[in-house]
């Protein structure tokens, strides 16, 4: 069955899920925030989200949001202008840089109208922190949990609002958008077919469909993100005919939590913004017999890589990490806390802390093993200044894409520490009002009367997972070794061989079997990579996140 009182038959008696003006497809900031504020002007919204919201990728940032608060802060909007663009490489769109960052002021109070609420210091202003690359502190945060407090008060907007205009539909998952006309991405789409928590597919039509998935982290075997990472909204469009761009940008966080555990824990940047340093095994070494009175930040090899030292921008930090690592033989560095105030550490980062106690770290006592894991797709699927998704350009019609899935133009070449939830904002404000808009104008497009049904009768149920799980591995650890921080001609063409033989299988499995969350995942991860590594062979010089050692 599906949803309580969400479906309805058509003239012919084919039962789809109810009609809705919004499918969103997501639960994050980005989701969220645009939802809400459409079922508040009247809209009917329905949010897929293929687990429970409180899994999405907003919930476990812990840095913060970035910002200028005062519009008329003129040289400190100039500032964030600038770290944003230098960190960029020269590749972000300065005309959406600016426009970003001067919406940021009336978004981040837009969140505080919904109940976010942000840390303070004891004068009672707005507590700012500060992290790599950004040249002052205008970071706002809650404590080293900031997503989480986001997704808690959104969730609960959105679930004051469920009994109106809105729909959360948990555990249901996006299969692929349906396009009003078939194979022609000039027409755009009306509806998506989505995955019931029981494995039936249903066609939700829709005039609008938003992307709001997130990323893709799942692609490589160290990753920061939650397992539901799996590149679905990308993979959708791109199935869709919709422009994908700057793929080669993947970020990788420098200090993940080196651990037993299979799934890395970030350690935020905000902790080296607060005075923690990185030193290699042997640096730290030699800080402690010299005496630990003397500042860390002298013995750290990041000196040798950026003037900024530990608070370099990630892509050079991460790519410093790598190296020394190789070049030692090291399994990771350290991320030293113990010239800092224990107790003020313990108050600032309790979610690290409680972390660290669990592999018997203590922070501010005990030095932090740290690697790179992968972390944020900086490109993604092509947006204009309104979220609207492009083909060869221009607006598809009825579909939009926010947050992390959306290549806005913002980010360049390297995503700069805090942008992220500020992109994801400020792009589901523009997004909502752009639907609004039109929907109030009567623009919004019509309902196709007929959407075609997913056909899967003759389909085999899934027999086994062991050759997904087999698959999944092989793709996981050919992007990690081949694609990964550094790359080259050779291990490019290697990788573009195994994810295409890859590929093969699970299309085989696609065409023969009835699709369960795990196929589907698997299959927008393998177009995922082979984007990835399109990419990443089409981008014939350094710069940014991209690293090839041909081209040195």
């Amino acid at each position: 069955m599906g949803p309580r009182g969400c479906l309805v038959s058509d003239e012919q008696g084919e039962v789809d899920l109810e009609r809705v003006d919004v499918a969103v497809l997501g639960s994050g900031i980005a989701g969220l925030f645009l939802a809400v504020e459409c079922a508040r002007s009247g809209l009917k919204v329905a949010v897929v989200t293929k687990k429970e919201v409180s899994m999405s990728s907003t919930n476990w940032a812990q840095g913060g949001i970035a910002g200028v608060l005062d519009p008329n802060d003129l040289e400190g909007l100039e500032s964030h202008v600038r770290d944003t663009l230098d960190a960029g490489s020269g590749l972000c769109d300065e005309s959406v840089v600016r426009s970003v960052i001067t919406d940021a002021s009336d978004r981040i109070r837009d969140l505080i109208g919904h109940g976010v609420q942000f840390d303070h210091d004891s004068s009672g202003e707005y507590d700012m922190a500060i992290e790599g690359g950004h040249s002052g502190a205008r970071i706002f945060h809650t404590r080293d949990r900031t997503g989480a407090e986001i997704e808690r008060a959104l969730t609960e907007v959105a679930t004051d609002e469920s009994d109106t205009n809105l729909t959360i539909l948990e555990n249901w998952m996006a299969v692929d958008l349906i396009q009003r006309s078939h194979g022609n991405p000039m027409q755009g789409v009306s509806g998506v077919w989505c995955l019931s928590p029981e494995g039936v597919v249903w066609t939700l039509p829709s005039r609008v469909v938003v992307l709001a998935t997130g990323g893709a982290g799942m692609m490589h075997k160290a990753t920061t993100n939650p397992s539901i990472a799996t590149g679905d909204g990308v993979a959708m469009a791109s199935r869709s005919g919709a422009d994908i761009r700057d793929m080669e940008f993947i970020q990788f966080h420098p200090t993940a939590l080196h651990s037993n555990n299979p799934r890395p824990f970030l350690i935020t940047e905000a902790l080296r913004g607060h005075g923690a340093e990185l030193m290699t095994i042997e640096e730290y070494s030699v800080w402690k017999t010299n005496g630990a009175g003397i500042d860390p930040s002298k013995h750290s090899f990041m000196l040798n890589y950026s003037s900024m030292g530990s608070l370099g921008t990630r892509d050079v930090v991460a790519r410093a990490i790598d190296s020394e690592m190789k070049r030692l033989g090291d399994p990771h560095v350290l991320l030293v806390t113990e010239h800092l105030d224990k107790g003020d550490l313990e108050d600032s980062f309790p979610t690290i802390s409680r972390r660290l106690r669990e592999e018997g770290i203590e922070i501010g006592v005990s030095p932090i093993p740290v690697t790179p894991a992968a972390h944020y797709m900086v490109g993604g699927v092509a947006v204009d200044g309104l979220g609207r998704v492009e083909y060869e350009g221009t607006p598809m019609p009825g579909l939009y894409a926010i947050g992390e899935v959306a290549r806005t133009g913002l980010h360049g070449a390297n995503r700069l520490a805090s942008n992220s939830l500020l992109e994801a904002v400020v792009y589901s404000g523009r997004a909502s009002r752009d639907i609004i808009e039109r929907w109030k104008s009567g623009d919004l497009g019509d309902f196709i009367v007929r959407l075609p049904r997913w056909r899967s009768e003759d389909l085999g149920l899934l027999i086994e997972n062991m050759p997904l799980i087999t698959d999944l591995d092989a793709l996981r650890a050919t992007m990690t070794q081949d694609v990964g921080l550094v790359k080259s001609d050779y291990r490019l063409e290697r990788a573009e061989r195994r994810v295409e033989h890859i590929e093969k299988e699970v299309t085989r499995y696609w065409k023969s079997c009835k699709p369960t969350q795990e196929l589907i995942e698997l299959r927008n991860l393998v177009l995922v990579s082979k984007l990835v590594v399109d990419a990443s062979k089409s981008r014939r010089n350094n710069v940014g996140l991209h690293f090839n050692m041909d081209l040195v």
